[in-house]
């Protein structure tokens, strides 16, 4: 089994601005995915969740954003959002948002049967 938290601790670490209690996880795929530079990663997630890019870094604001738009929150104990995406729910919502393939994403579709991920003119995952 291992920590439960062991991931979402070390992703926070590994990807600066609050992992997933901000949006430092998505930033990072940014530069991960479309090899974008800090700053430009930055705008260019701001720009498609509709927040400035000093937002991004604020945990209040990007858990009401991260709510709205189905991106997946850490979870604290004695919070739970049964309504809310978890997992690879929030996963394929990342992949719509910022328009990139997210390979577990596309793995999950493959072997659920759904068929991969529509691929938008721009190269990502457009649903």
């Amino acid at each position: 089994m291992g920590d439960p938290v062991g991931m979402s601790l070390a992703h926070t670490l590994a990807s600066g601005m609050g992992g997933m209690r901000a949006a430092g996880d998505l930033v990072a795929r940014m530069q991960m995915t479309r090899g974008m530079r800090l700053s430009e990663a930055k705008e260019y997630v701001a720009g498609r969740l509709g927040v400035s890019t000093l937002d991004l870094v604020d945990p209040v604001v990007m858990h009401d954003v991260r709510a709205e738009l189905g991106l997946g929150r850490i979870t604290v104990q004695e919070l739970t959002y049964a309504d809310q995406p978890y997992a690879i729910e929030a996963k394929f919502r990342i992949s719509e948002v910022l328009d990139i393939p997210i390979n577990s994403v596309e793995r999950f579709a493959a072997r659920a049967g759904l068929g991969a991920p529509r691929v938008s003119a721009a190269g990502g995952a457009a649903g």
